[in-house]
């Protein structure tokens, strides 16, 4: 794996930073109804992309998650401003304005989605290893999910057949203690959630998911089993959302004496202060790189407010895959 230089943490510090800046944004276009909508932010939880796209070949490697799927898509290489376009409804976004922020997708990128069916994506990530696998692209699959999927019953299915057929894909459960507003202690009769690969003689950690270097050196040793053949692995990274589920959510189930003391972990606080306790910068050059982070989401938020509605001749035309699909012809402006 690539060694965690100055330049790899700089790198971190700024993508994470603009990640951060990025959502915060998104919150306030939502409130001025400029987002409609679900809308889930990720604040808090920043470490886990930027530390698997670390461990990851970018050139061939494939990303699939659910609905908190903004700034996955940013960490593979996919434009921010087409990701605002999108969480807009624009047309220049990565789904023609037609997925919203739930359905982030680009097929450049290998980013699968964004899914809104929760649990969803894990037998679809299975499916993208089982054609790398029948193709041998030598390409790994990193397959997220939130700790209330973990709860599904595809889970279960897919982790038997990704086992039994040694399948090159990554299951990656980002536990950040809630479902909606349900407590992981109160969905099952255990919290250690990475145990369910156990019942499948999967190999399955647990990881500080608040510290990029500690997700990226379990993500390695996984990917790389899995590009060997030797199949899938079940992580557990443990993180913590600043934020509600959603726009919607009050957050009545926690207070905030708690989530102040989670924020004492804050990846992106951990990030800057190995930078400057390694000399590899000065607060000043970090302000810099701040500023930087704040004027780009601005002009994420120019390229949105520029970029032109879808055109209203579109409604039908990702419904049906068929052209003379029956009573079409019968439709009416």
């Amino acid at each position: 794996m690539k060694e965690f230089s100055k330049e790899v943490y700089l790198k971190w510090y700024e993508d994470m930073t603009m990640w951060r800046r990025f959502e915060d944004k998104c919150r306030s276009l939502y409130l001025k109804q400029k987002i409609r909508g679900f809308l889930h932010l990720y604040n808090g939880q920043e470490a886990i992309p930027a530390g698997f796209t670390h461990a990851m070949d970018l050139t061939k490697d494939s990303m699939i998650t659910a609905y908190r799927c903004h700034i996955h898509p940013m960490a593979m290489g996919v434009d921010p401003k087409r990701i605002m376009a999108e969480l807009c409804g624009k047309a220049t976004g990565t789904s023609g304005g037609m997925g919203g922020s739930m359905h982030i997708f680009s097929k450049e990128h290998r980013f699968y989605g964004g899914h809104g069916i929760v649990g969803g994506q894990i037998p679809l990530g299975a499916g993208i290893a089982f054609a790398d696998k029948y193709y041998d692209r030598k390409a790994v699959n990193i397959c997220f999910f939130g700790d209330g999927a973990a709860r599904q019953g595809s889970l279960h299915e897919t982790f038997n057949m990704a086992m039994n057929w040694k399948l090159p894909v990554v299951f990656v459960v980002e536990n950040n203690q809630y479902a909606m507003g349900t407590s992981v202690k109160r969905t099952a009769n255990h919290e250690d959630i990475y145990k369910l690969g156990l019942g499948y003689e999967m190999p399955c950690l647990a990881v500080d998911a608040m510290d990029p270097e500690k997700v990226a050196e379990a993500a390695y040793e996984a990917i790389e089993r899995a590009r060997r053949g030797d199949g899938p692995t079940f992580i557990e990274a443990r993180t913590y959302r600043y934020r509600g589920h959603s726009m919607s959510d009050a957050e009545p189930y926690r207070s905030k004496e708690e989530v102040a003391i989670h924020k004492n972990d804050d990846p992106m606080e951990l990030v800057k202060h190995r930078i400057l306790e390694n000399g590899w910068a000065t607060e000043a050059e970090l302000e810099a790189v701040d500023n930087k982070s704040r004027d780009f989401v601005d002009e994420c938020i120019e390229f949105m407010e520029n970029s032109p509605y879808p055109d209203t001749d579109k409604i039908y035309e990702y419904v049906y895959s068929q052209e003379n699909y029956p009573f079409l012809d019968q439709l009416e402006n």
